[in-house]
């Protein structure tokens, strides 16, 4: 009699327990509604994360990441409790095609109408079930003109001697090798093995003249004048060239990557209707100008991007006409040539001289 008086007095301790569990956040502790958001570095205007938890009473567990490799493996190797991620094109396809996305309830994303038909329906999700276009913008070289006095009108300057321990490149499997790719004359979607081993000597090459792999980091380098190029997403060039008026930013001739990040529920998501919240929350045109205006990036929400300066909205690095660019490429997943990138990346970065 007494043991069972014991082990009830023990499940009910369990029970308490269980039904007192909460997560953390920053160390605090957190209950009641929340949604899990997994997203890039300084990817989002944090008043906004603020003002969506004050008027929802929903506690948003924030955590970023540096690729969209990192956040695939953490997804990939289960156990993540994410509720709402910002993949990339590429992305979005690869984990279309995995099965790791669940559809999202656009009746539950009124503020969907404040998106620009020309970003829906795009490739890598042709009928827009999975994702909703957060950021877009092109990727070309931010230069300062304090180093470089000459044009600059294509990659192959990334490779000029002159310009030794002055030169970052992107710290990105698909964005080192797909400028490598195109630089050569090929798809920055490649497949071709051959096509492939020439863009990585290449690199290989090119490493003993590059000061740093680098991806939020570029920024504050070439705003303090410790590099001369850069390749940049036009966001980062944006806000680069706010804080340092020598540095400049060019779509070079043979084309380069368009991209889009986007917003997507993970398959396993416990918090959907939250996410679903937050996903219109930031479709909301003056969060969406917040963020867009603390970002630097290209807004696919049109309304948004009215409530922006002029100035920015004129401008032909953060608003370009697409059809005046060189030929641009979105990203597609590389299927069965996921490992080979894997691969050609980790060789360029392991090489030593």
């Amino acid at each position: 009699m007494k043991k069972t008086k014991i082990l009830l007095i023990l499940m009910t301790l369990v029970l308490v327990l269980v039904s007192c569990k909460d997560d953390s956040k920053n160390g605090e502790k957190v209950s009641g509604e929340k949604v899990y958001v997994y997203n890039w570095g300084d990817y989002i205007d944090e008043s906004v994360i603020k003002s969506f938890e004050e008027e929802t009473g929903i506690k948003v567990i924030y955590e970023q990441y540096t690729q969209n490799e990192d956040m695939y493996m953490k997804l990939k190797e289960g156990g993540s409790t994410y509720d709402l991620i910002f993949p990339s094109d590429y992305m979005i396809e690869r984990l279309i095609s995995e099965d790791m996305l669940q559809e999202i309830d656009m009746r539950n994303i009124p503020n969907l109408k404040n998106i620009g038909k020309e970003y829906l329906n795009m490739d890598y999700d042709k009928e827009q079930k999975y994702s909703i276009p957060y950021f877009w913008g092109t990727v070309g070289i931010l230069y300062n003109e304090k180093f470089v006095k000459e044009e600059v009108d294509s990659w192959g300057i990334l490779w000029d001697k002159k310009y030794e321990h002055k030169i970052i490149m992107m710290d990105s499997t698909r964005d080192s090798i797909g400028i490598s790719l195109i630089r050569n004359g090929y798809s920055m979607n490649s497949r071709d093995m051959e096509e492939l081993e020439i863009a990585k000597k290449d690199l290989i090459k090119q490493k003993t003249i590059v000061r740093a792999y680098l991806v939020d980091e570029m920024k504050g380098q070439m705003v303090n004048n410790e590099a001369a190029l850069a390749p940049a997403y036009s966001g980062d060039a944006m806000e680069a060239m706010s804080e340092n008026e020598d540095l400049k930013y060019t779509v070079p001739k043979e084309g380069a990557n368009l991209w889009f990040d986007a917003m997507a529920i993970p398959k396993n998501a416990k918090n959907v209707e939250n996410a679903e919240k937050f996903i219109n929350y930031i479709l909301e045109p003056e969060n969406g100008a917040k963020i867009a205006d603390y970002i630097g990036y290209s807004s696919p929400n049109v309304e948004a991007v009215k409530l922006l300066d002029e100035e920015i909205q004129n401008s032909e690095v953060a608003y370009p006409d697409i059809k005046k660019l060189p030929k641009m490429e979105i990203f597609k997943n590389p299927s069965e040539f996921n490992s080979v990138y894997t691969e050609i990346w980790a060789e360029v970065k392991a090489a030593d001289f």
